[in-house]
């Protein structure tokens, strides 16, 4: 089982140097932006963009951000807690930390809910999470609803409803805007 960490949601914009980049989102963070605060805090996380790693700083500062309403900032604590990054493990309050964020509409952190409950053995449970990541346009929860199928856990109808429900995320997303930056760079697929 492998939980997955958010990562930086703003484009890494054109700029001249690390330090540079670092002291406009040092600016932003400052200003009250969670957006900011969430990415300083993966920064941290993986000590990138020229900053040593450092998991308490990371973990600070994705606190702040949730306390500014940023649902993603949640599941890096969740994964904080749970991997014993820059705190002691401690599974039931990664849990708590992953509810949060899920409920805030973060399918990352829906998709992790739903790995742990199938490493519990609960894969009802887990197949509902793994559905609402669908919806949510969480390409892996298909792959996992697959495996539960596959694995006698799930029926061809919820994989067909999971197939059903990320095309309808695509649809709903779809745009000619996108198109063309999916054409331009992979990077940029959403499909």
């Amino acid at each position: 089982m492998k939980l997955i960490i958010k990562s930086v949601h703003f484009a890494e914009l054109q700029h001249a140097t690390d330090d540079e980049f670092i002291e406009r989102a040092q600016n932003r963070m400052e200003a009250g932006d969670a957006a900011a605060m969430f990415n300083l805090g993966c920064y941290y996380q993986n000590g990138t963009l020229g900053l040593s790693q450092d998991y308490t700083k990371a973990l600070e500062l994705s606190h702040r951000a949730a306390e500014l309403g940023y649902a993603s900032a949640y599941t890096n604590i969740g994964y904080a807690y749970y991997h014993g990054r820059g705190v002691e493990v401690d599974k039931k309050k990664a849990k708590h930390y992953y509810e949060v964020a899920a409920m805030g509409g973060d399918a990352t952190a829906r998709y992790n809910l739903g790995l742990l409950e199938e490493s519990e053995g609960n894969t009802n449970r887990a197949l509902k999470h793994y559905l609402i990541a669908a919806r949510s346009g969480y390409s892996q929860s298909l792959k996992r609803i697959q495996q539960l199928y596959l694995n006698g856990h799930a029926t061809k109808e919820e994989y067909t409803k999971s197939l059903q429900l990320y095309q309808t995320y695509l649809d709903e997303i779809k745009s000619d805007q996108r198109d063309q930056a999916a054409a331009a760079n992979d990077k940029n697929r959403y499909y």
